[in-house]
């Protein structure tokens, strides 16, 4: 996997979960399948070939925290979303740093 471009400002899982227990967006950009299989619980599914189409959607009077498998593609999502006027980071290490630090995990469709 390259390196994550100095312009994008990634988080490890403890300030992600300080975040999420104040009440921070978090947007998992994986695919469907990758996100019914087990993600963070509260993120918001928006596939990484979506964030393109859906930046609308995205707060901007509040950090994003940005998720994926191990930081690849949040880091893609990430910086496209701060040149969006986004107040985007990725998660680094991903939902696999996530599951390996033995937090919670929510299943399906729903945030949870």
């Amino acid at each position: 996997m390259p390196p994550v471009p100095p312009t994008v400002p990634e988080v490890d899982v403890d300030e992600l979960d300080r975040a999420r227990s104040d009440g921070a967006a978090v947007i998992d950009v994986r695919q469907p399948d990758e996100y019914d299989a087990g993600h963070v619980p509260g993120a918001r599914l928006i596939p990484l070939a979506e964030v393109g189409m859906r930046t609308a959607e995205f707060p901007t009077d509040q950090p994003v925290y940005v998720i994926c498998l191990s930081g690849g593609r949040s880091a893609r999502a990430t910086e496209f979303l701060r040149t969006h006027g986004v107040d985007a980071r990725s998660v680094a290490g991903g939902t696999k740093a996530w599951i390996g630090s033995g937090r919670p995990v929510a299943h399906g469709t729903q945030p949870g």
